[in-house]
C-alpha cells in the first residue's frame, strides 16, 4: 500500500435513474482500498461527458427512443435499467468516466515506484475474459476524491497541463482518436465531424487535422469562429446541405434526422463512424446508400489497443490541446450538467475535485 489514508471522503452518488435528485453529494463515503493490481488516485479534477448524463438517465436502455436533451433533466420513465454494456446497471454508483490525478497507494503485484505518478485513466477498462468495463459505469469512477484503476489502465503523464486540463481529454479525445482509427483516416482524405463544437467533435476536429485529413465541421453559427480556431479547413452550419459523393469519412456523434444526408454525402467505399446519438438514436437507413456505394459502417466504444497511449503521447508533445470553457466545484454538479445540456458551449466542462486543482 503506502501513505496512511482518510477513512472518509468527499463524492457524488448517483442513486438510481432520473434527475438531478439522483445526484447525491457526500462527505462521508469511505475511501477504497485498492485490491491486487490496482492503484489508488487522489483525483484532481473530472470532465462532464454525455455518457454520465445518458447512464443517470437511463438512455442507454432499447426502450428509449429520444434524444439525450429530451430527458437530461428528469431522466426517462421507460428505461428498463441497462447501462454502457448492456447488462444491468447497479446502484450506488460513483460516477465519472474522466479522471486526471495522482497514484497515492498501490494494490498487491503493483511497483510502488509508481506512488506519486501524475495519471490518465483510460475509460475503457478490458476484462481478463475479453470483455469490457466503462470507468464510472460498471465500477466506481471520478466524482469522488479517491478512486480505484487497473494500474494498467491509468497511463502515467508528463505535461505542464493543470489537471482541470488533462480531466478534459480521457473519454472525448480518446472517443474521437478511436473513431478516427477505426476508419482509417488519413493524410490528404476528406473528412466531416458532426457535433463539432462539443467535445469529441472538437477533439476529433483537431486529431484529425492532426493525421494531416482535410476536415469540414458542423456547428451552430454562434461556435464557427471558435471550432474553425480548432484547426477545421472549412465550418458549416449543422444544418447545412452537403454535396453528395464528397467525403472519405464521416465522424458522426449525432445521429438523428440527418444521418440518411450523411451518407449521401461519403463518396463510394467511403466510412462512417458512430460513438454517440444525442439527437436521437433511432434513424432511417436507405440500404440502397449502404450497398451501392459500399459503404463501411462502424460503431466504435471500447478503444482499439494501443489507442490511448497513443492519445497520451499525442497530450505530451503537445500535439492537441485542452479546450476548458467552464469549471465548477464537484458539489456543483447539477449545475455543470445543465450547462452542459444546454448546448452553447465549445469544448469541456470540468469539475475541481481537489480544491488545489480549483481555478475559478
Amino acid at each position: 500500500m503506502s501513505h496512511a489514508l482518510p477513512a472518509a471522503m468527499r463524492g457524488v452518488v448517483l442513486t438510481g435513474f432520473g434527475g438531478f435528485d439522483k445526484l447525491d453529494y457526500r462527505i462521508d463515503l469511505p475511501v477504497p482500498r485498492p485490491g491486487p493490481d490496482e492503484v489508488l488516485i487522489k483525483v484532481g479534477a473530472a470532465g462532464i461527458n454525455n455518457t454520465d448524463i445518458n447512464t443517470r438517465i437511463g438512455w442507454y436502455s432499447p426502450a428509449v427512443e429520444g434524444a439525450t436533451a429530451a430527458g437530461g433533466a428528469s431522466g426517462f420513465a421507460e428505461t428498463q435499467g441497462e447501462g454502457w454494456s448492456g447488462t444491468p446497471f447497479t446502484f450506488p454508483r460513483v460516477q465519472g468516466i474522466d479522471a486526471a490525478g495522482r497514484i497515492v497507494a498501490v494494490g498487491e503485484g503493483v511497483s510502488e515506484d509508481r506512488i506519486g505518478a501524475r495519471v490518465l485513466v483510460e475509460p475503457a477498462l478490458r476484462r481478463a475474459d475479453g470483455g469490457v468495463d466503462f470507468f464510472g459505469s460498471e465500477c466506481d469512477g471520478a466524482f469522488a476524491e479517491y478512486t480505484i484503476a487497473p494500474a494498467i489502465h491509468a497511463h502515467a503523464i508528463d505535461c505542464a497541463l493543470s489537471d482541470v486540463e488533462l480531466a478534459s481529454f480521457p473519454c472525448a479525445y480518446s472517443t474521437a482518436e478511436n473513431l478516427l482509427h477505426r476508419s482509417g483516416v488519413s493524410e490528404g482524405e476528406r473528412v466531416l465531424v458532426t457535433g463539432a463544437s462539443g467535445g469529441v467533435g472538437s477533439a476529433a476536429v483537431q486529431l484529425a487535422r492532426r493525421r494531416g485529413a482535410f476536415v469540414t465541421a458542423l456547428a451552430g453559427p454562434s461556435k464557427h469562429r471558435a471550432v474553425a480556431a480548432l484547426g477545421a479547413d472549412e465550418v458549416l452550419d449543422r444544418h447545412a446541405p452537403l454535396e453528395s459523393d464528397y467525403f472519405d469519412a464521416v465522424i458522426d456523434v449525432v445521429g438523428g434526422a440527418g444521418f440518411g444526408g450523411l451518407l449521401r454525402a461519403l463518396k463510394p467505399r467511403g466510412r462512417y463512424a458512430c460513438s454517440g446519438a444525442i439527437a436521437g438514436p433511432l434513424v432511417e437507413l436507405d440500404l440502397r446508400a449502404l450497398y451501392l456505394k459500399d459503404l463501411t459502417l462502424l460503431g466504435c466504444t471500447a478503444l482499439d489497443d494501443g489507442v490511448f497511449a497513443n492519445l497520451v503521447g499525442h497530450i505530451e508533445r503537445g500535439e492537441v490541446r485542452p479546450l476548458v470553457c467552464a469549471t465548477f466545484p464537484l458539489e456543483k454538479i447539477a449545475a455543470a450538467q445543465r450547462v452542459f445540456l444546454e448546448k452553447r458551449h465549445v469544448g469541456k466542462i470540468v469539475l475541481t475535485v481537489d480544491p488545489a486543482a480549483r481555478t475559478g
